[in-house]
């Protein structure tokens, strides 16, 4: 059956355009600013703005192995409650994802359970280098290293080790950056300091701006060294701009750089009333790398917005610091965040669909998604600009059942989402259906 969505504001490759968008089965077969007069289910957009659905290239939704606080579905139908149409999933869960067998089974339980598009990185250990060669890389986003920020076998940071995998891996390799010695340094200074006393606040004095340099220039060091496709996750600090290039295209780039919602929302003034809420890693830090990260991201050294949502239980949010886990629930809620962003004059709504939208698309060589295109798969999100939306305990979907925009009142609203063609999201609820599809990547 046609699908057409009628008198909209479409927003598009840097502008945005009036007129009507024609689906025919999982596709954009006609993009046009006259009427389109065809046979078909017909949806009024008089008043509405359409985007490219949002990818989100980081997210952590803890299936199989951590269940308890999210799992594929619950968080896959979050995603497209919030506009976010296709997702890209880490490896840290148990059993990790480690193995080509263990991946696979992560694809299954997607294709069976997720209305949103997906793919999952593949994580590297300390002594997994042969399976990480057997990688298909048309069927699979990238690599995952944490750099810091891990436990067992996945905190790959011994030098040999990574040295081995930037060189002689062809595929794109995704880090997270933080230089663990000097963590465990911090954090041992402030035990003796404090003890269990240690303040949330404190936690980006902990995970400093030095660990993330270290790390991160590190990993650039090397990506250079061997013409790596290096893409360096959730950048927090204003230090490690100077790392990124922003003199050429994205498509030209071989080291590309990420940063979240979060980063570019909180500062750490708002440790002492979200507290644990907040905690992550890298830390939110400081007001002045807040203000660093929008500049960088608007000119360019940074390329796409992600959520690194990482959910965690309210229990288990609700420790001391040292017992708190890190890591916050934003995907259901991160486009309407950066459309407040847009109302404040912090970023274009054109170039924050580039970046949440496009930019994804194109860094990870996604094949026929991430743009409003004829003849590409009709990945779109409808919203009202006028239309408020307050967080509420009842409207939250992630499975943990907390966010820290609770209370919040969001001037945009998702009134619609639509994945390969087919409404998932309709008017505050999930519509039930064919599951999406997994992602497929240019290989050059």
């Amino acid at each position: 059956m046609n699908t057409i969505i009628k008198n909209i504001k479409i927003v598009n490759e840097g502008k945005t355009i009036a007129g009507d968008v024609l689906i025919k089965e999982k596709r954009i077969e006609k993009i046009s600013t006259s009427p389109i007069d065809v046979a078909g289910e017909e949806i009024d957009g008089e008043g509405l703005w359409l985007f490219p659905g949002v990818i989100d290239d980081q997210v952590h939704f803890r299936e199989p192995g951590f269940t308890n606080k999210a799992d594929i579905a619950t968080e896959s139908r979050a995603a497209v409650a919030g506009g976010t149409t296709s997702f890209m999933e880490m490896p840290n869960t148990r059993p990790q994802a480690v193995t080509i067998e263990n991946l696979e089974d992560k694809y299954a339980i997607a294709s069976q359970n997720s209305p949103a598009n997906y793919s999952f990185f593949m994580g590297a250990t300390n002594d997994n280098f042969n399976e990480l060669q057997k990688i298909d890389r048309s069927k699979v986003c990238g690599i995952k290293i944490f750099m810091g920020s891990s436990t067992g076998n996945m905190l790959v940071d011994d030098r040999k080790t990574l040295e081995n995998i930037f060189e002689n891996l062809d595929v794109l390799i995704a880090t997270h950056c933080e230089d663990e010695m000097t963590i465990r340094n911090n954090e041992k200074l402030y035990w003796d300091k404090y003890g269990q006393d240690i303040k949330f606040s404190m936690h980006p004095e902990i995970r400093s701006v030095e660990a993330c340099y270290l790390s991160s220039s590190m990993a650039v060091e090397m990506a250079k060294k061997y013409g790596t496709r290096l893409h360096i996750l959730h950048l927090s600090t204003e230090k490690e701009i100077s790392l990124f290039n922003n003199k050429i295209p994205l498509k030209d780039k071989r080291i590309t750089a990420e940063v979240c919602v979060h980063h570019l929302t909180f500062t750490a003034d708002d440790y002492d009333k979200l507290g644990s809420k907040i905690k992550c890693n890298p830390a939110i830090k400081y007001s002045s790398d807040r203000d660093a990260l929008w500049k960088a991201l608007n000119d360019d050294h940074f390329d796409i917005i992600a959520t690194d949502h990482a959910p965690h239980t309210a229990e288990e949010k609700s420790g001391s610091y040292f017992s708190a886990p890190s890591g916050l629930p934003l995907v259901q809620h991160s486009l309407q965040q950066m459309l407040e962003h847009v109302r404040h004059g912090m970023i274009s709504l054109e170039r924050m669909v580039e970046k949440m939208s496009h930019a994804p698309a194109d860094c990870f060589g996604i094949k026929d998604r991430g743009y409003v295109r004829e003849g590409y798969f009709a990945d779109l999100v409808l919203v009202d600009r006028k239309r408020p939306y307050t967080v509420n305990k009842d409207n939250i979907l992630y499975k943990c059942g907390w966010s820290p925009f609770e209370g919040k009142t969001f001037q945009s609203t998702i009134v619609r989402t639509m994945v390969n063609g087919r409404t998932a999201f309709k008017d505050g609820s999930i519509i039930e259906g064919t599951p999406g599809d997994r992602m497929k990547f240019h290989v050059q």
